[in-house]
């Protein structure tokens, strides 16, 4: 070989050394392609390729060797996702519009500051039997309980712009069971109380209630009595009569006084100044008038009708005759409420009749003027004009002063008395005759 040869042979080696090395994963790439361009063209020269099946088993075609193109359904899947999380978002939003709403409304928050007045009358409550249970859960008995009528309630609120959704209270007042917790009356409420806040002070006693003064004066019978609560709104006459037959009250003094009647509580009705709330609850309202009579009957005054051998019922009998039949005038020095007490026991000791038209009239609450020959005719022990003896019950509540003189009268001879007509006093006699000659000079609205 010649040197130019050999120089040639180097130049070309050299030249062959200085080539940069090829990327084997791309020459794998290309022979993956040829390969498979090779495929295809002797699947498309020849004759005959019934042995040739793709991965499902069928005949190989063109097809399976065409690239893969993007699924339709791959497209419309995103899309249903994308409209899926839209349409969650959209509904999130929602109940979280109404959530605060609903909190807004119960918990009073961004609400304009006022007061307003809710009446909730008597008239929509309910009495119902319900089970008292023990502290494990045993029934132990039964009681009755006055529910509020919460739609009623619900609808009170809302029309005095205190809440926004009945039913949304409705919903937490059966969940809490305030239905038992709400007392029929008029309450001031402000548009700051929550729902929890408006169910406390629908009570009474609660601070939100609001009072009424009412006086009931010494010898108002227990009608008198209610139909002046009513008038000033603290509750109805009949459901006074209902809780005062019916109701069982714990006092010592009435024990013995068994429900079934409300003449039964007639006496114990302890006459004064009382404040009451409006629309209170009718057993409540009776015991206010107990808990003052618990107060005024003293052991004092229990040590005096023991010495006399008398019971509380017996004392206040006398006593409401007392207060009935006495004219009092302190300003003038006239007070006869002793005196007659000692004709009262005065007759008793002796057996006579009491004839006194006080507890007559008592059967005739509505009557005015003197009593007829028919009412003098009435068959009953009330009747102590025709019958001996103390009347059943009291004829009306007597105040403290006609209750001391009961236990503590005169002591004197006489037997009869008789109003005067021209002092509005009475005239007290020992015997029968000068008592009918001074009757015949008075007149008593003949």
């Amino acid at each position: 070989m010649s040197e130019e040869q050999n120089k040639t042979g180097r130049q070309r080696a050299s030249s062959q050394g200085n080539r940069p090395k090829r990327d084997k994963a791309a020459d794998d790439k290309r022979s993956a392609r040829r390969a498979q361009q090779r495929r295809e063209d002797e699947l498309l020269l020849a004759e005959s390729h019934e042995d040739e099946t793709n991965y499902v088993g069928d005949r190989m075609s063109e097809r399976d060797f065409s690239p893969v193109r993007s699924s339709r359904e791959y497209r419309s899947g995103c899309l249903g996702g994308l409209m899926y999380f839209v349409f969650v978002v959209c509904v999130s939003v929602v109940f979280a519009a109404l959530a605060w709403m609903a909190a807004s409304d119960t918990l009073a928050l961004n609400k304009e500051t006022f007061t307003a007045t809710v009446t909730l009358p008597a008239s929509t409550f309910e009495t119902k039997t319900v089970a008292t249970v023990d502290k494990d859960g045993n029934q132990t008995g039964t009681e009755r309980v006055t529910v509020a009528n919460i739609d009623y309630v619900a609808s009170a609120l809302k029309e005095a712009g205190l809440i926004e959704y009945k039913w949304l209270f409705t919903t937490f007042c059966r969940m809490t069971n305030a239905e038992g917790k709400i007392d029929p009356g008029s309450y001031e409420l402000r548009s700051s109380y929550d729902y929890r806040a408006l169910v406390n002070h629908m009570r009474v006693g609660a601070g939100a209630s609001e009072t009424v003064l009412v006086t009931l004066p010494e010898g108002f019978t227990m009608r008198q009595m209610f139909e002046r609560l009513e008038e000033n709104g603290v509750c109805k006459v009949s459901d006074l009569m209902n809780a005062a037959a019916s109701y069982q009250y714990n006092y010592s003094f009435l024990e013995g006084v068994e429900p079934g009647d409300a003449v039964r509580l007639e006496g114990y009705l302890f006459p004064e100044t009382y404040e009451f709330y409006v629309g209170m609850q009718a057993s409540s309202t009776i015991n206010k008038f107990l808990t003052q009579f618990h107060y005024v009957w003293d052991a004092d005054l229990q040590a005096a009708a023991d010495a006399r051998g008398m019971t509380i019922q017996q004392v206040l009998t006398v006593a409401s005759l007392i207060e009935k039949e006495a004219a009092v005038d302190t300003a003038n020095g006239v007070d006869e409420r002793t005196r007659i007490a000692a004709v009262i026991y005065n007759r008793l000791n002796a057996g006579m009749s009491l004839g006194l038209e006080s507890s007559l009239l008592y059967l005739y609450p509505d009557h005015d003027g003197p009593t007829t020959t028919e009412m003098l005719n009435t068959d009953s022990p009330y009747n102590t004009m025709r019958y001996p003896g103390l009347p059943p019950t009291p004829i009306c509540n007597p105040g403290l002063d006609a209750i001391r003189a009961a236990l503590n009268p005169d002591t004197t001879g006489e037997y009869y008395f008789t109003l005067d007509e021209a002092t509005g006093q009475h005239r007290f006699f020992t015997n029968a005759a000068e008592f009918n000659a001074f009757v015949a000079t008075q007149s008593y609205g003949q």
